[in-house]
């Protein structure tokens, strides 16, 4: 199992998702769960491109503080929003031979969905951790409702198994 840690980032990390608080305690703890485990844990970060605000060098583009890689964990970096968009990633997962993908991270609307069903065209096992992937207010849905449209009906049965933290935290620490 690979722990996916997608686009947590400074630009995006804050107070205006949903869930906020609980969203950033139940990140770390899985990260910081599959690292005692040594599970290997991979970061994303998406990029808008320059001159966005929100492209290498830009101070929204870093990984927020909280859930912070450390030096030997492999960062990629994307300019769609499926973390399959780019080749070094989907690259490293075919060396590695893994098929299981817990996926956590930014935004449940956006990168988080287009990753699980990408991933689960491409053949994964996609877990998905209650309480970490989060989204914004948008003109169609509150903040909310968006998470419960996509972690209750959209990808159960589907294309994830969408579980409790405390299973999560059970299979991650199974990797021992």
């Amino acid at each position: 199992m690979i722990l996916l840690v997608v686009d947590i980032q400074k630009g995006i990390t804050d107070s205006r998702l949903y869930a906020y608080d609980s969203f950033i305690e139940n990140t770390s703890c899985l990260i910081e769960t599959a690292r005692k485990n040594k599970v290997e844990v991979i970061y994303v970060q998406h990029d808008d491109g320059p001159g966005s605000g929100f492209s290498n060098g830009d101070k929204d583009f870093e990984i927020a503080d909280q859930v912070s890689p450390r030096g030997d964990e492999k960062v990629f970096v994307k300019t769609i929003n499926s973390c399959f968009g780019n080749s070094g990633f989907s690259d490293y997962l075919k060396q590695v031979g893994e098929k299981e993908l817990m996926v956590i991270g930014l935004q449940t609307n956006f990168c988080i969905d287009a990753t699980v069903k990408s991933a689960f065209e491409k053949g994964y096992k996609v877990i998905v951790p209650e309480g970490t992937n989060s989204t914004f207010d948008n003109d169609y849905m509150n903040a909310e409702t968006t998470y419960k449209y996509y972690n209750r009906m959209m990808w159960p049965g589907r294309f994830a198994e969408c579980v409790s933290m405390e299973k999560a935290i059970g299979l991650l620490n199974k990797r021992k």
